[in-house]
């Protein structure tokens, strides 16, 4: 559905026109493995986020590689005006904070608009910017195993390195000189959940195909840092930290 997806009209034209020029002038971006992102058909991408600059980049490159670049975010945006338009007509998918059983029962929604439109979506596994003070992928969050498993859709990690010098975590305003910094994004091979497949609904399948997922995301931001993360992933709650929200210093 590649190229059908670009070749249809859409909002996202004039918002490429005029996102990716600005971009590419900030960051020159590599990106490894990019076919390992399904050229058609539904999927779920889960990348790393430790930069509020990251979804720019993310974006820009499943651009290119022919796919529309949809998020989740949180439903309270799409009451905004404006915004909340613009959100809709991309065709982001709303998440709201709910019971564990209204929460499931849009989960199973979404999976089967994502299968039946042939569309993907981004998710970040961490919810928020990692709060590792090396930025190193921290405690995941069940959301995007729960669309894939919900859907049986591919689950796609992926990696990306560099932002931070473009702007840094929390930081205001962007680094613009020098212009053009070096980006490098990766693409993973789909995270296997072959044998929780069906199991969706039970806490313990959800965790550990989350554990999964970001050891994928952590293996492959090591090979982009030249570096091994460390053995235990950072977890807000044993650091007195809230898990949303920014991070106080």
């Amino acid at each position: 559905m590649a190229a059908s997806e670009r070749s249809r009209p859409s909002l996202f034209w004039p918002l490429a026109a005029i996102v990716i020029p600005p971009v590419s002038l900030l960051a020159k971006v590599t990106t490894i493995d990019a076919h390992k992102l399904p050229r058609e058909g539904a999927f779920v991408l889960a990348p790393n986020h430790y930069s509020e600059f990251d979804p720019l980049i993310v974006a820009m490159q499943v651009y290119r590689t022919g796919r529309l670049p949809r998020f989740m975010a949180k439903e309270s945006l799409f009451r905004i005006p404006v915004l909340g338009w613009v959100l809709t007509r991309t065709g982001m998918i709303p998440v709201a904070r709910a019971s564990s059983a209204k929460a499931a029962k849009q989960t199973m929604l979404q999976s089967r608009e994502l299968v039946e439109n042939g569309r993907g979506v981004i998710v970040y596994p961490e919810g928020t910017l990692t709060r590792d003070p090396d930025l190193w992928p921290m405690r995941g969050k069940s959301g995007a195993v729960r669309l894939a498993l919900s859907g049986d859709i591919p689950l796609i990690p992926m990696a990306q390195w560099g932002t931070q010098e473009i702007m840094g975590r929390y930081q205001k305003g962007i680094s613009l000189w020098p212009l053009r910094k070096r980006v490098r994004v990766i693409v993973g091979d789909p995270v296997d959940l072959s044998d929780l497949k069906g199991r969706g609904s039970e806490q313990a399948v959800l965790n550990e195909a989350t554990e999964r997922l970001m050891s994928a995301i952590t293996a492959l931001l090591e090979q982009l840092r030249g570096e091994k993360a460390p053995e235990r992933r950072w977890n807000p709650a044993e650091h007195g930290q809230n898990e949303t929200g920014r991070l106080d210093s």
